[in-house]
């Protein structure tokens, strides 16, 4: 609206923003707000309460004191009650407010005084008790003005139409004046007594001494007649035309560089831009101050930490003022707001599972990444456990040990087998067969050492489909056993057709069909979506399962499934033998490792189903060493026993 105007008076921008950054400093984010009974601070009180509220600074209450009230119970009562432990005053009243205030009420109140309060100086004993350790903010006073704005001596009844010299003989030379009020007021705050004044006094010694605030009309004067000299040394004074678009150019451009504190220009915002000192007020008993003091400086205004003292501050009872409707939240937790009003006021719970938060008074909750999650305490997301079916685990050490005597147990059989190679146990029912179906279980047993271990990709494709062909071999090979069995039992009837079926080709055969056809299987499951290692971070809260991803689920159940269908083929025929007359009938003993085998098995898909991570792997590393020493129980031992134990038995005659 007005294009040429200049700012000279300080913006109240930077003293709010340099209040909320004080705040902010000391956590203070529950304040009260008094202000002055003449109304002077109400547009301070509401725009301040604004730009706090943006910041989330809270204001419990805006409390206007009244200048010599006495019903003032009401409003007496809001203070008694408030929590808050910090007051901003706004508004340009003096220290008479405080007067009848300087009970308990206000002794355990910090305030912080705007610059407008510029004669904290004169003050009484009550009001520093009041306000001591307090902060208030002041603007630069060091403008000296040296000249005689009054002749040298001026009489006190000749200035009584003027109330700002009447206010200067009061303050100044301690005269009582004709206005009650006024003497009042001076009473409460200066522990001295007026007098009647007669006669003539200096007046002009008053402004000797630094201004006790900075004279902004004294800057403008000293701007403009300087840019008016410019202009008048520049161009013709003759030219009229456009004066005042000329005289703006020479101000907005005008700088100068003062000794006393800041330089004297215009911003982009055309104000002169001014530090602001903070201080902190230490009274003591010989009535001295002690100031620490911050200076802001402009024009930048407030830096992020601006409070950067070295000296100490003084607080009450030397502990840093607490000013919160709520304690902070501290990392771990989250605010939970409840019915206040009041953003300031809020619950603090802890942060729900999987989520931390590292900072305090946090609103919300993060998740921690999937291979994170957080710690004890909630503040810090830490690695995962990542769970896999180690070595250094008690089951582990217990499987490779079962496993590896099973193995030696196997090769141990298998040698005294091909040692009595010729007796006729061994020979009963094929002992090629019986080499290859011991030679399968001895592998089985070390396929137990893939299932062990971090799995990789390789272990993951080896796992199901080394077992899934090797006990195929073995089924085919029972199967195969079975089959000749049955053979042998009809081909002892005279003139049969079954005895060109007699011999080692016939089960050579049954073997490598069964088992070609669980290869491809396995192939064509390797070739379309095989196996591979994969991360569940999902099953279990805090750790990461590490384990084999079948790929293709119609792979991995096509290869148990066959391996089902073979070992349910083998049980039913092995079945059907059983009854087979014969002095040593390998059916009844197929029969029975193929029931065992089955119940195994069975057994193992609830379980299976139900576990995840390295349990599911012990079931199947279970079920694997449990189905194979079935089958090396069941069909050998019998046999071991007759060849080490019983030789008699071990005869033509007997097994004929």
């Amino acid at each position: 609206m007005y294009p040429t105007l200049f700012r000279m008076t300080p913006d109240d921008r930077v003293h709010y923003t340099a209040l909320i950054k004080l705040l902010q400093h000391f956590g203070w984010n529950w304040v009260g707000i008094l202000t002055a009974w003449d109304g002077s601070g109400d547009e301070e009180a509401e725009e301040l309460s604004k730009m706090m509220s943006q910041h989330g600074i809270c204001t419990e209450y805006i409390y206007q004191i009244q200048a010599f009230s006495k019903d003032d119970i009401q409003r007496r009562r809001i203070l008694d009650k408030s929590t808050a432990k910090v007051a901003i005053v706004c508004g340009t009243a003096t220290m008479h407010f405080f007067t009848s205030y300087t009970s308990s009420i206000l002794k355990r109140v910090t305030f912080i005084f705007p610059p407008s309060w510029n004669k904290l100086y004169t003050l009484n004993e009550d009001n520093s008790i009041t306000i001591n350790r307090s902060f208030f903010f002041l603007w630069p006073q060091n403008i000296f003005l040296d000249v005689n704005i009054y002749p040298d001596v001026f009489n006190f009844s000749d200035c009584l139409h003027d109330p700002i010299m009447e206010d200067i003989w009061i303050y100044s030379f301690h005269c009582l004046s004709p206005n009650k009020k006024k003497n009042y007021l001076f009473y409460l705050n200066s522990p001295l007594l007026l007098e009647f004044c007669t006669g003539l006094k200096n007046v002009s010694s008053v402004f000797a001494r630094p201004s006790s605030i900075p004279s902004n009309a004294y800057i403008a004067v000293y701007v403009l007649a300087n840019t008016l000299h410019n202009m008048y040394y520049t161009e013709k004074l003759s030219e009229h035309n456009g004066f005042q678009n000329r005289l703006h150019k020479y101000v907005r451009n005008y700088y100068y560089k003062n000794p006393y504190g800041c330089d004297i220009y215009f911003n982009e915002r055309r104000e002169v831009p001014s530090d602001l000192i903070l201080y902190n007020l230490y009274f003591n008993s010989s009535f001295s101050w002690s100031r620490t003091i911050s200076i802001i400086k402009g024009p930048d205004y407030i830096p992020e930490t601006f409070i950067n003292m070295s000296d100490p501050i003084y607080w009450e009872k030397g502990k840093v003022t607490v000013s919160r409707c709520s304690d902070p939240c501290i990392p771990g937790t989250r605010k939970k707001f409840g019915s206040s009003i009041y953003k300031c006021c809020y619950e603090c719970v802890s942060c729900p599972e999987g989520e931390i938060s590292n900072i305090s008074d946090s609103e919300n909750c993060m998740k921690c990444p999937d291979e994170e999650w957080p710690n004890e305490k909630k503040d810090r997301c830490v690695p995962k456990l990542v769970e896999f079916l180690s070595y250094t685990d008690t089951i582990v050490v217990v499987f490779s040990a079962v496993s590896i005597l099973c193995c030696l147990l196997t090769g141990l059989i298998l040698v005294i087998f091909i040692h009595y190679q010729d007796t006729p146990i061994v020979k009963a029912n094929n002992r090629n067969l019986s080499y290859l179906l011991l030679v399968s279980i001895m592998l089985s047993f070390l396929c137990v050492f893939l299932f062990l271990g971090h799995p990789v990709d390789v272990t993951c494709m080896l796992r199901v489909t080394s077992f899934g062909v090797i006990f195929s071999v073995a089924v085919s090979s029972l199967l195969a056993k079975s089959i000749m069995v049955c053979i042998a039992f009809k081909a002892t009837k005279p003139g049969s057709p079954w005895r060109k079926w007699m011999g080692a080709k016939l089960p050579t055969f049954i073997i490598r069909v069964l088992s070609l056809v669980q290869v491809i299987i396995c192939v064509t499951w390797l070739s379309i979506s095989p196996p591979f290692q994969d991360q569940d971070t999902h099953s279990y809260q805090g750790k990461i399962i590490i384990q084999c991803n079948e790929g293709s689920v119609i792979g991995f159940y096509s290869v148990l499934g066959y391996m089902g269908l073979l070992a349910a083929v083998s049980f039913i025929i092995a079945f059907l033998a059983r009854t087979l007359p014969d002095s040593f009938n390998e059916a009844k003993y197929i029969t029975f490792s193929m029931l065992v085998f089955c119940s195994v098995w069975i057994a193992m898909i609830p379980a299976y189903l139900s576990t995840r991570g390295k349990y599911m792997v012990a079931v199947e590393v279970f079920a694997l060493i449990a189905s194979s020493s079935g089958l090396l129980g069941c069909i050998f031992f019998p046999k071991c026993y007759i060849i080490l134990f019983r030789p008699d038995l071990n005869t033509k005659t007997f097994i004929h």
